[in-house]
């Protein structure tokens, strides 16, 4: 009689193909984590920039709507330097003059170019100090034209002074090298 010896157990190229699969299924699912966490992070970051936006843009209609005059793309007299920026809108807001601004940033902390504010900073209570003008980065990341202020041009029946169409662009670097 002869015994027939029972082996029990995986050959060496069987443990080097089931290695392998869970490699390649620890790959997928570590691109997949990667992956995840990248668009988490854009999400957040385009939830805070555009906490920003909304913020300056709530800015520039409360003071455009409180303005007594408007001037588009002048700034006939600025209280602040302006820089070689490129003034977008120039007010009259309680006799006070407020401008805003686009162009290069005034330091090395903000991203792109900057839309800038020159007037008077608000109080506690909400109004406008006494003080003296100050320059104010309001919003960073601005593309090449990326604020354009333009007046709305409506039927003459229908004119309402001081209607203003905004457009607002940003554009971030993220890493691999696109942008936001």
């Amino acid at each position: 009689m002869k015994r027939q010896r029972e082996e029990q157990g995986f050959t060496l190229i069987e443990l080097m193909i089931a290695m392998a699969l869970g490699l390649v299924v620890a790959g997928v699912a570590m691109q997949g984590l990667i992956g995840s966490g990248r668009s988490g992070e854009r999400m957040a970051l385009q939830m805070r920039e555009r906490t920003f936006q909304r913020r300056a843009l709530a800015l520039l209609r409360t003071e455009l709507a409180a303005a007594k005059t408007m001037e588009l793309g002048t700034a006939t007299n600025p209280d602040c330097n302006l820089e070689e920026r490129t003034p977008v809108v120039h007010l009259m807001v309680e006799g006070k003059p407020i401008t805003y601004t686009v162009g290069a940033a005034p330091s090395g902390i903000w991203r792109g170019q900057v839309l800038m504010r020159c007037g008077p900073a608000y109080e506690l209570e909400g109004g406008l100090s006494p003080g003296a003008a100050q320059n104010q980065v309001v919003l960073d990341g601005l593309p090449t034209g990326g604020l354009k202020v333009e007046e709305v041009e409506v039927e003459e029946e229908e004119k309402v002074p001081g209607l203003v169409r905004m457009t607002l662009k940003q554009e971030f670097p993220l890493q691999g090298g696109s942008t936001l």
